[in-house]
């Protein structure tokens, strides 16, 4: 017990610095001075140097290989430090300190190049990015192939070839759907400005109402919404939009997701690899179900609509059904965040054949800007505007993060499955979304799935809260009965 017990007093500090690195990015999206770029790019390198010198030190493991775990949880926390020790000691301290830094700085280029529409500005840094996640993935990749190196910093388990096939399931049936769906009369859409400062009540009204907890957590602004933080200081952003408050609501909706599911984790694993959700793909599942099968439900949306008459009073929609359309309405669009339901996971899918596209060095960083608008052309019909509605849109790449996009799609089916099982244990559910009550629903995936935290591996969790190994069948069939009904197909 000396070694485990040690190695964990050795982790649990990891993982405070871990998070203290995690609010410097936190920071820099929302309250950071412009003119701190650079200096923040110094400061997450030194943390990355600080970071990687603990992950990689000798002594984990010595204490792995005297280590003889007594329980699941023991075993499960062996099992995360063993794997990340593994990763890490492959990758030099000067990459790791790299990469950290120019994503830093590829953060704010890039957003400066999004406001300018200029992909040429961006296009350096993004080379140098590539470059280093490159010699990253061949670093510890093993002779496998680079790609699903990426992929295990996201979706343990997962591969290339699954994620590939995931797709090849759900694109027939997605196509199909989108083009019956395009054919019917238009649902009712929005038409007048909506106050920043009703949104924003209304917001925090929503997130409450998911069970986010603001004792330990926060909301603030930010251009792309993300959650960040776990255990006892989880926070999310959200962003307004005068036209289009439902970007607003279902951004934070979404984002309370992913800070319920790492509130939500058993206070137990605080400070562990266990304190944190185990996948990014199960992530998705959360913030996903929570958005969508929950928030954008018919019963729920019945809800919303008197809550946004209260505050923005009337808003030229007639009724619940109508608002329920519209919330629902499947339109043509550049942005994969603000996608309906029925085409999100087409915004997906080119996104993942580009970048692996890019680590395989089969399609140059000069040329991403056309390769994509080509492809958005043949899959959506119609060309991409400007830059920021297109290439520019996300800002995933000027962080490094290949490998992450899939997950969210992973995430739409995992949940897909979840839902199944949820209706089937609370019968009661659509009375209690139409009172705007989720907590017999978000408590059902606290119980099954969120305070498990890393305890199990990704599939195996959703296996074991769905009571089914993970597929495609129970997304799609929600996706066409709810847009079968909405559009009368």
């Amino acid at each position: 017990m000396t070694a485990y017990n040690d190695l964990m007093s050795f982790d649990k500090t990891t993982q405070a610095l871990s998070q203290v690195a995690g609010r410097l990015g936190w920071d820099q999206e929302t309250m950071m001075p412009a003119g701190a770029v650079a200096q923040r790019a110094e400061e997450h390198g030194a943390m990355a140097s600080v970071l990687h010198g603990r992950r990689t030190d000798p002594r984990i493991g010595a204490w792995l290989e005297a280590a003889e775990p007594t329980d699941e949880v023991e075993a499960a926390n062996l099992r995360h430090i063993s794997r990340d020790y593994a990763r890490n000691a492959k990758v030099p301290e000067r990459l790791a300190v790299a990469l950290a830094s120019t994503t830093s700085r590829a953060h704010r280029i890039w957003a400066d190049a999004r406001e300018a529409e200029d992909v040429a500005a961006f296009l350096p840094i993004l080379k140098e990015v590539i470059a280093l996640r490159q010699e990253e993935a061949a670093a510890i990749a093993d002779g496998a192939r680079p790609y699903d190196a990426l992929l295990q910093d996201y979706e343990p388990g997962t591969t290339e070839a699954e994620i590939a096939a995931m797709f090849d399931a759900l694109r027939p049936g997605l196509v199909a759907l989108r083009a019956a769906v395009l054919d019917k009369p238009a649902a009712p859409s929005l038409d007048q400005v909506f106050d920043e400062a009703g949104q924003l009540a209304l917001s925090t009204k929503l997130a409450q109402a998911f069970g986010y907890d603001m004792s330990t957590g926060r909301i603030d602004k930010a251009v792309h919404p993300f959650s960040s933080g776990s255990g006892l200081d989880v926070r999310i952003t959200t962003r307004t939009s005068p036209r289009d408050p439902f970007n607003c609501f279902y951004s934070t909706i979404h984002e309370v997701g992913h800070a319920a599911y790492e509130q939500g984790i058993d206070r137990a694993y605080l400070l562990t690899p266990l304190g944190r959700g185990v996948s990014m793909g199960v992530h998705e599942s959360q913030s996903r179900i929570y958005e969508n099968q929950l928030g954008r439900s018919r019963a729920f949306t019945g809800w919303l609509y008197g809550q946004m008459r209260d505050t923005f009073g009337d808003f030229g929609i007639a009724d619940e059904a109508a608002f329920y359309a519209c919330v629902n309405r499947v339109t043509d669009g550049f942005i994969r965040t603000e996608a309906d339901e029925v085409q999100y996971n087409l915004h997906v899918m080119l996104r993942f054949d580009l970048e692996r596209a890019l680590m395989a060095g089969d399609l140059l960083p000069d040329d991403l800007e056309g390769a994509w608008n080509d492809r958005f052309a043949a899959d959506f019909g119609y060309a991409v505007d400007r830059p920021s509605n297109g290439v520019l849109q996300d800002v995933h790449w000027s962080e490094g993060l290949f490998g992450y996009f899939p997950t969210y799609s992973l995430g739409n089916v995992y949940a897909g499955c979840l839902h199944v099982a949820l209706r089937d244990a609370v019968p009661g559910l659509d009375a209690d979304l139409a009172r705007g009550d989720t907590k017999a629903a978000t408590g059902w995936l606290r119980e099954n799935l969120q305070r498990h935290g890393g305890l199990y591996e990704p599939k195996d969790i959703i296996t074991r809260a769905a009571g089914r190994a993970p597929d495609v069948g129970p997304l799609l069939s929600y996706l066409e009965a709810k847009f079968t009904e909405i559009y009368g197909l």
